[in-house]
């Protein structure tokens, strides 16, 4: 499938001339909507540009985004785009030390901050002996004091531009044409998990023709309204946020804070809206939530439909059609119960909904279908600029990921290890040659995930080839998959299945605080912290029953025997997780090699010391006496 070799640039500069009156983007401050058109977006961004270049910021440099989502960092993103430099969005939570990686790989001409707490966090960068020319700021509260060299406001730099615009007539024009297709749309990074993270540059060819695959593919439609609240780094973000949105001319919304995303999501009711699983769980665990407090008749009533349509939707998934009587149901629970819920929590709007990045548990992905959110299931990773395969309207199964999308071609290696090419795969790792030669083959991108075609063309991908391993007696397995499963439950927020070179399988827990605080106090159980609660009793049998609901689906050679609930979390602050939660195996295992051995020596407890890393940086060491439980 071939697209028509444009810029995201060129597609901005459009739509500013062919809908004077649409609105390109409305960010929400302290409680007000705030609409920018299409032509006033263009206009700062073009700005913005001329301001940079009049700094010296040029091809080959970069612009490092720090913070949440923010209409003047967006704006920023594709200011230096239109000089041809880089765009490097980080995680608002990434560690100094990750920012000082990424500072190492190209010149830092500017660091753009959202505010204060990510200004200290460049001047702290710059002290630390990394290259930042420029520091300019987009919320100026707290800013008041600070005398730091080459420190901007948003604002002071606007005005720059726009006078340089006005000074020098057709500057607009030449920067507008600057960029060229296969110049870079963003600098991105891969997730980290058996290292430093990798640079990787995308080109506007690739972001659009990847946004051009999903549109033909059903994603989404040419006229969505979206609420932009994935992290700026993760590549979701950049495939819809900014690559489809600007190509096609969406209207994006950006909450006030992602303390209020909720509740501007149910101002906004998008019409797309895609989200790793966690993010559905946590949804799913409000709405439980909210209908646990309301009235008994509420509750009756809210239970009596959802069962019926839950019930409608597994043999839905079974191939069984529906019967007059779900259809009546669907009519009655729809006014009654699920389009409140719905309109509650800003679903009442959505045509195309997805889940990605790892596999949505059967109840959740029930359960929305069955509220009349039709969840789908997509594939995607960095470095194929978006999506690769999608689950159309009338494919949906509970285990696998769609077919492949237009223009995206997939074959097998001799190790079933997923191949793709196609016009969204990145050219290779910056600055990474070595890397760059293991993942690329003639075009051919090597995913570094085994899976399978299924007859009907749908791909099920069963996790990392890395990760395959095998127990002593010789049995194959991939230990994400059995992991991934496990977090089916509210009460598992994560896992480490161990069990290679080992007789039997073994797994590491942590709970999820939030849902299995809400069952305690639900069921008169009592604790005072986390580490207390991971170690209840009655939680350890909600853990044991999840573990014998995944033991079951599988072979008995492959079934869990022993766990531990952990009493602390998994945390990105102290490398045992990436910013997008997917585990470092060999962090994990050597921190918590003391509690493998007890898991596989037989013992019934263990005591653990774990380093922790507060949010002001401070470690501290958490002291705790674990118990080890074995399932019959």
């Amino acid at each position: 499938m071939q697209t028509e070799q444009r810029t995201l640039i060129s597609y901005l500069t459009e739509h500013a001339a062919t809908r004077p009156n649409g609105i390109a983007m409305r960010e929400k401050e302290r409680g007000i909507w705030k609409e920018m058109t299409w032509p006033q977006y263009c206009d700062e961004v073009t700005a913005f540009a001329a301001a940079l270049e009049a700094l010296g910021v040029g091809a080959g440099q970069a612009l490092m985004i720090l913070g949440d989502n923010r209409l003047r960092l967006y704006a920023g993103w594709l200011g230096v785009t239109m000089l041809r430099g880089y765009a490097m969005p980080t995680y608002p939570g990434a560690t100094l030390d990750e920012l000082r990686h990424f500072s190492g790989e190209v010149p830092i001409a500017v660091a753009l901050a959202e505010d204060q707490e990510q200004v200290d966090k460049a001047l702290e960068l710059r002290a630390g002996g990394a290259r930042i020319d420029h520091i300019i700021y987009d919320d100026p509260r707290g800013m008041a004091g600070y005398e730091a060299e080459n420190l901007h406001s948003w604002d002071e730099v606007l005005r720059q531009g726009r006078a340089r615009l006005a000074a020098e007539p057709g500057l607009a024009a030449r920067l507008h044409a600057l960029a060229q297709p296969g110049d870079p749309a963003v600098f991105l990074h891969s997730s980290g998990t058996t290292g430093n993270p990798k640079g990787i540059v995308l080109s506007h060819a690739n972001v659009i023709g990847a946004a051009f695959s999903s549109l033909h593919g059903g994603v989404f439609g040419k006229d969505e309204d979206i609420l932009a609240y994935l992290p700026m780094a993760w590549l979701g973000d950049t495939a819809v946020t900014v690559g489809a949105a600007v190509t096609f001319g969406w209207s994006v919304n950006i909450p006030e804070k992602q303390e209020t995303v909720i509740r501007d999501m149910r101002e906004v009711s998008p019409t797309f809206y895609f989200s790793a699983p966690r993010v559905w769980d946590n949804m799913l665990t409000q709405i439980q939530i909210s209908m646990a407090s309301s009235t008994r008749l509420k509750r009756a009533v809210y239970h009596f439909f959802m069962n019926r349509a839950e019930a409608a939707e597994r043999r839905a998934l079974q191939g069984q059609p529906a019967g007059a009587g779900d259809r009546l149901l669907r009519v009655l629970g729809e006014w009654l119960v699920f389009r409140p819920i719905k309109d509650q929590f800003g679903l009442l709007r959505i045509r195309n909904a997805f889940s990605g990045g790892e596999a949505l548990g059967e109840d959740t992905f029930v359960f929305y279908r069955a509220l009349g959110v039709r969840l789908r299931q997509l594939y995607g990773q960095t470095e194929v600029s978006g999506f690769s395969a999608a689950q159309r309207p009338e494919q949906v199964k509970l285990h696998t990921v769609g077919s492949p999308l237009p223009g995206m071609e997939l074959r097998f290696s001799e190790a079933g290890e997923i191949l793709l090419r196609g016009e969204g795969i990145f050219h290779g790792y910056h600055g990474n040659p070595g890397a760059t030669a293991e993942s690329l083959s003639d075009g051919w991108l090597q995913t570094g995930d085994v899976g399978y075609l299924e007859d009907d063309g749908q791909l099920v991908v069963l996790g990392r080839i890395s990760e395959v391993v095998h127990t002593a007696a010789g049995e194959r397995y991939v230990p994400n998959y059995i992991e991934n499963r496990l977090k089916f439950s509210p009460f598992i927020k994560d896992a480490a299945v161990v069990g290679a070179g080992r007789d039997w399988l073994t797994v590491m827990l942590c709970i999820d605080f939030d849902a299995t605080g809400h069952w305690a106090e639900t069921n008169a159980v009592p604790y005072s912290s986390y580490a207390d609660l991971s170690q209840r009793p009655e939680v350890a049998e909600q853990l044991a029953d999840a573990i014998r609901r995944v033991n079951a689906t599988l072979p008995q050679g492959l079934t869990i025997r022993r766990f531990v609930s952990l009493h602390k979390e998994f945390d990105p602050d102290d490398g045992e997780i990436t910013r997008t939660r997917k585990l470092r195996r060999k962090v994990v295992e050597a921190r918590y090699a003391p509690v493998i051995e007890a898991l596989h020596s037989g013992a019934t407890e263990v005591h653990v010391e774990a380093q922790v890393t507060y949010e002001t940086g401070a470690t501290g060491v958490v002291e705790r006496m674990l118990q080890i439980r074995e399932l019959e």
